[in-house]
């Protein structure tokens, strides 16, 4: 089964195609600035073998993305996909499985567009665009919320009154699934341990976004991510953890321009916030190492991402209870070992110690970092969010039409909640 696997951005398309089971990857490119014409033309960036592409062309939306991208592996018969995979952000209480797209899964998806309003409503463009184009295609939604369907009813209540949380749908989601997911099962592999059995802390630090999560027995347990991705650690642009009360100044300071208040804690805090010059934690740490003066605003940028990144691991650790691992993933935690070392040093009396000179030197993944007497394995596993779509795609399809349109939600109804205009307003923070 050749499996065309779609990761959809705000204004970007990423695809694979992938030949599954025997996961191999056939092309893959990505088409960027899609949507309304910017000072550069749009353009897919692809390559089939080892041999890459550019192609200008317009794509005023997604569907437009879509449809050049299927120009593309048409020429080739070989590339022809028998099935799609979507990335789907936010599958909100509704959908805790890979699910196979048809009309009743789209309406269901409509009641949750405004809980993740950059990237969910892109992704339904997509996936309308290809029932129209190709209905014989079947299609597969995959969830970044759905591995965190097992945090428990305590690590997942806020502390408010059960009308407010019932009917505005108010509760930690978790994000990043996808990837805490795979790298979990590639670490597991690796120590040669039975997921079912496996505990470990996977920190997913991008140059963007980033997560922490607690994993008991193979199962998500808490995600520094909450009830949006701006929870949790200090990220490129977003604030990560703030006291409810500063919302509150600042939407008066604001005269309750709540877009603005959601602008500035979203695009303009975090690494960029702080340091007032980058939104690249790289940067910072680059520049800090740099000849010259020291410059006191960088180093406290430095120590504040890494004090909230020592303080989940703590705090994850004592959730996880044995861990057998951490792992470090995405741009940041597996390439700077600078922030796996900030991370684990001085944190001997959890199991943890790493190895210097291996943690300087990793060349291949996955790679263990930790000294050869740490109970606690330390492992740099790369992330692949597009293969593990098209593994979950592939094992949707492969039980047969009748099992595969009926995700776990199916088996055990619930009360399908359409939020109220209050919570849609409230969801785009």
């Amino acid at each position: 089964m050749k499996v065309l696997v779609f990761n959809c951005g705000s204004s970007s398309l990423k695809y694979r195609l992938l030949k599954m089971p025997e996961e191999v990857e056939l092309t893959g490119g990505e088409a960027q600035r899609v949507g309304p014409p910017t000072a550069k033309p749009s353009v897919i960036f692809y390559q089939i073998g080892r041999e890459k592409f550019t192609r200008e062309v317009p794509m005023r939306d997604h569907a437009a993305a879509f449809e050049e991208v299927m120009k593309l592996l048409l020429e080739s018969p070989e590339l022809k996909p028998d099935a799609v995979g979507h990335r789907l952000v936010h599958g909100g209480t509704e959908f805790c499985d890979p699910t196979v797209v048809n009309g009743s899964v789209m309406t269901r998806l409509e009641t949750l567009r405004d809980l993740a309003p950059l990237h969910n409503p892109p992704a339904m463009a997509l996936m309308y665009a290809c029932s129209q184009r190709y209905p014989d295609l079947p299609q597969v939604a995959v969830f970044d919320t759905a591995f965190h369907a097992t945090i428990p009813a305590c690590a997942r209540t806020y502390a408010l009154p059960r009308e407010f949380r019932e009917d505005l749908g108010i509760r930690k989601y978790g994000f990043h699934g996808t990837s805490h997911q795979f790298v979990m099962e590639e670490a597991a592999a690796f120590l040669k341990k039975p997921v079912p059995s496996f505990n470990a802390v996977s920190c997913h630090l991008g140059s963007g976004g980033a997560s922490l999560c607690a994993i008991v027995r193979g199962r998500s347990v808490d995600n520094t991510m909450g009830y949006s991705p701006l929870q949790g650690l200090v990220m490129s642009t977003r604030c990560g953890d703030l006291d409810p009360a500063m919302i509150l100044s600042l939407l008066a300071q604001t005269q309750g321009d709540r877009q603005r208040v959601s602008a500035l804690l979203n695009n303009q805090c975090g690494v960029l916030g702080l340091s007032g010059s980058t939104a690249d934690i790289r940067d910072v740490l680059a520049q800090q190492t740099a000849p010259g003066t020291p410059n006191p605003r960088l180093e406290q940028t430095a120590a504040v991402y890494t004090w909230r990144l020592r303080k989940y691991l703590g705090a994850y650790l004592a959730v996880v209870g044995r861990p057998d691992a951490v792992i470090f993933t995405d741009t940041i935690g597996e390439t700077v070992p600078q922030v796996r070392w900030a991370m684990a040093s001085g944190m001997e009396g959890f199991g943890i110690r790493l190895d210097a000179r291996r943690n300087d030197s990793v060349t291949h993944y996955p790679a263990d970092v930790a000294a050869d007497e740490s109970p606690v394995r330390l492992l740099v596993v790369r992330t692949n969010e597009e293969l593990a779509i098209a593994r979950r795609t592939h094992q949707t399809l492969d039980r047969g039409p009748a099992r595969a349109e009926t995700p776990r939600e199916r088996s055990q109804p619930r009360r399908a909640k359409t939020l109220p205009a209050s919570a849609k307003k409230g969801a785009r923070a």
